[in-house]
């Protein structure tokens, strides 16, 4: 079986590592198929990255992590082995870098009515060629001198149900999985239990989920509970999902999201990377 990642994330979104020092990293640890998955962005994928990839003997997957609303509530869902030039996933990744510019001036508004003193250039500076996110803000607060630390400026101002928890207008469930499934990718639901969902309300929305056309779950995120694991492995049978896994990974340091680290796939269950390699 393959040693694989197909959930992480670099310096474009949230993540510490250029997307160069992630293929090095995931060659040091003998990943043999890797996805970076920033949020809302393609950008780390580049010519250069595939030839190193193809150097370190890693198949490098496309991929994206969106986010969407399903029933109100925020879901992300990653796309998997899409082309990235198609004009529908180009269109729909300018449309995403809109939707968070627009969070991000309304998290500028909700800290200077808190009295804090930021901007959008000096939010963008701080980000670079990322795509902006609340870290970047706590960043910021503290290098300012702000706040004192990365955990107390959120704490004040931008966790959740604080004044900087800006809940961006993103698309709709729908809309994310048909950009993926234009441009030819697999569509799968990230992190299921992270949005703290009874059972019974996973099961609706996977039930809708298959049918938009999604074809993936992640059975696995980093290193998880077994009986976590065996009940989405049950969900991925029960709605014909196949099985995706992936370590979440952000930053060196974090031993529940080490990149190629990810808890092994159940037995009984589909790889993702059957969808592409049949």
């Amino acid at each position: 079986m393959s040693v694989f990642d197909f959930h992480c994330h670099s310096l474009f979104s949230d993540g510490a590592l250029t997307p160069n020092a992630l293929i090095a990293l995931a060659a040091e640890r003998g990943v043999q198929q890797l996805a970076i998955t920033d949020h809302d962005t393609t950008l780390a994928y580049t010519r250069q990255l595939a030839d190193q990839a193809g150097a370190a003997k890693i198949t490098l997957i496309s991929g994206c992590e969106l986010s969407c609303v399903w029933q109100r509530r925020g879901i992300h869902i990653v796309g998997l082995n899409m082309d990235i030039a198609h004009p529908v996933f180009v269109r729909a990744m300018v449309e995403q870098a809109k939707a968070r510019d627009r969070r991000a001036e309304k998290i500028i508004q909700a800290l200077q009515r808190l009295g804090f003193s930021v901007s959008q250039e000096q939010i963008q500076a701080v980000a670079g060629q990322s795509v902006v996110g609340r870290p970047h803000f706590a960043e910021y607060l503290v290098r300012t001198k702000q706040m004192p630390s990365i955990a107390a400026a959120f704490k004040r101002a931008l966790a959740a149900g604080r004044p900087g928890d800006i809940k961006a207008d993103w698309p709709t469930m729908e809309s994310a999985v048909g950009w993926i499934n234009e441009a030819g990718g697999v569509a799968v639901v990230a992190h299921p239990f992270k949005y703290k969902m009874t059972l019974t309300k996973l099961r609706c929305l996977l039930g809708d989920f298959v049918e938009l056309g999604g074809q993936g779950i992640e059975v696995v995120t980093g290193h998880q509970q077994a009986n976590h694991t065996q009940t989405l492995n049950d969900l991925a049978r029960r709605f014909d999902l196949a099985a995706s896994a992936g370590s979440d990974f952000h930053r060196p340091g974090q031993p529940w999201a080490e990149l190629g680290r990810a808890s092994a796939l159940p037995e009984r269950c589909v790889p993702i990377w059957k969808l592409w390699s049949a």
